[in-house]
C-alpha cells in the first residue's frame, strides 16, 4: 500500500523563520506562493528582468527579485518554470544554493534527467499537486486542498522529508493527502500518461474516431458531438466513480460496445507501442530528444501546434461551442474563432 501523508504528519514549524523563494509566477507558481504566504510562510517570488509576470506578483503584494538575488535570500528554493528552462535556471541560481537549502522542484523532469545536478550539500525535495495551479488555489480557498505526490531526491540535512511535508502542508495538500513517491517514478509515469493516455492517446483517438465518421459521410456536425463532445460526460463519469460508474451510468448499449470494441481498438500493437514509449522514457531518449527540440526553438513543435489548430475537427469545434452559452468561452491566443 501507498505511504500517504495528512495534516497530522506534517509540521509547520519546519519552515519557521525561513524564507521560501519561488522561481516563476505562472499556473504553479502564483498558486504556491499565494498558498504558502496564506499558510503564514514568508514568500518571495524570482523572476527574470523583463519578466511579463512582475507586474502580477507585485500587485498580489511580493517582493520579486531575479533568480540568482531571490535564491540567495531564501532557505527553500522553488523551481516552477517549464521544464527545459531548469538547466538555464539552475544555472544561473546555483551560487546561492549553499549547504543546507532545499531545492523543490514539481516535476521531477530536470532532476531525474540531469539537466539540473544539485551539489550533495543541499535538499532535494519534490512537491507535485495533482491539479492545474488555478484548481490548487482555488481549493486551497475553499479551505480544501488538492491531493499531491511527494519525493525526497536527496537528503543532505536529514530533515528533508519534513520540510517537504511542511510545505506539502503550507499548500494545502495534506488536507487531501500527500502520496509518497521517487522522482523516478513521478516522472515516469508523468510522461507515459501524458504521451499515452491523457493527450496523445486521447487527442488521436479523438481524431481518429471523427475523421472516420465524416470520411463514411457523415456530417462534421455529428461527428463532432458524438467522437468530441461527449468525451466530458464519460471522463466526468469516470472522474466521479471509476470505470465501473461509468458504464453503470450509460445505456447496456454503450456498456456492451464498450466490451466488444474497446479491445479491438486498444489492441496488442498498441500495448506494445505503449511498452516502447514507456522505454524510452526509461532509458531518457525521449527527454534527450525534446530537450533538443526546445534549445533548437522549437521548430517542430511550433509547425506541429499550427498544423493542428487548424485541422476540421477544431473548426467544427469552434463553431458549436458557440451555440451553447453554458461552455466557458476559451480558445488559443491569435486562433481565430
Amino acid at each position: 500500500m501507498a505511504t500517504v501523508y495528512y495534516e497530522k504528519d506534517a509540521d509547520p514549524k519546519a519552515l519557521a523563520g525561513k524564507t521560501i523563494a519561488v522561481i516563476g509566477y505562472g499556473s504553479q507558481g502564483h498558486a504556491h506562493a499565494q498558498n504558502l504566504r496564506d499558510s503564514g510562510n514568508k514568500v518571495i517570488v524570482g523572476l527574470a528582468a523583463g519578466s511579463k509576470s512582475k507586474a502580477k506578483a507585485e500587485a498580489d503584494g511580493f517582493q520579486v527579485l531575479e533568480p540568482t538575488a531571490a535564491a540567495k535570500a531564501a532557505d527553500v528554493v522553488v523551481i516552477l518554470a517549464p521544464d527545459p528552462q531548469h538547466g538555464a535556471i539552475w544555472n544561473e541560481i546555483k551560487t546561492g544554493m549553499t549547504k543546507g537549502k532545499t531545492l523543490v522542484v514539481a516535476h521531477a523532469f530536470s532532476v531525474h534527467f540531469k539537466t539540473v545536478q544539485p551539489t550533495p550539500d543541499i535538499d532535494v525535495v519534490l512537491i507535485a499537486p495533482k491539479g492545474p495551479g488555478h484548481r490548487v488555489r482555488e481549493v486551497y480557498k475553499e479551505g480544501r486542498g488538492v491531493p499531491a505526490l511527494v519525493a525526497v531526491f536527496q537528503d543532505a540535512t536529514g530533515s528533508a522529508l519534513k520540510t517537504a511535508l511542511a510545505y506539502g502542508s503550507g499548500l494545502g495538500a495534506t488536507r487531501a493527502g500527500l502520496l509518497a513517491t521517487t522522482f523516478k517514478e513521478e516522472v515516469e509515469t508523468d510522461l507515459f500518461g501524458e504521451q499515452n493516455v491523457l493527450c496523445g492517446g486521447l487527442s488521436e483517438l479523438i481524431k481518429a474516431g471523427y475523421q472516420t465518421l465524416v470520411d463514411a459521410g457523415y456530417q462534421p456536425e455529428v461527428a463532432y458531438f458524438e467522437c468530441v463532445h461527449e468525451v466530458k460526460l464519460i471522463v466526468d463519469l469516470i472522474h466521479e466513480g471509476g470505470l465501473s460508474y461509468m458504464r453503470y451510468s450509460v445505456s447496456d448499449t454503450a456498456e456492451y460496445g464498450d466490451y466488444t470494441t474497446g479491445p479491438k481498438i486498444v489492441d496488442d500493437r498498441t500495448r506494445a507501442e505503449m511498452k516502447k514509449s514507456l522505454a524510452a522514457i526509461q532509458d531518457g531518449s525521449w527527454a534527450k530528444s525534446w530537450i533538443a527540440e526546445f534549445q533548437g526553438g522549437s521548430r517542430n513543435l511550433l509547425a506541429t501546434r499550427a498544423r493542428e489548430q487548424g485541422l476540421g475537427v477544431e473548426q467544427v469545434g469552434r463553431k458549436l461551442r458557440a451555440m451553447m452559452p453554458w461552455i466557458p468561452k476559451r480558445d488559443v491566443p491569435g486562433v481565430s474563432n
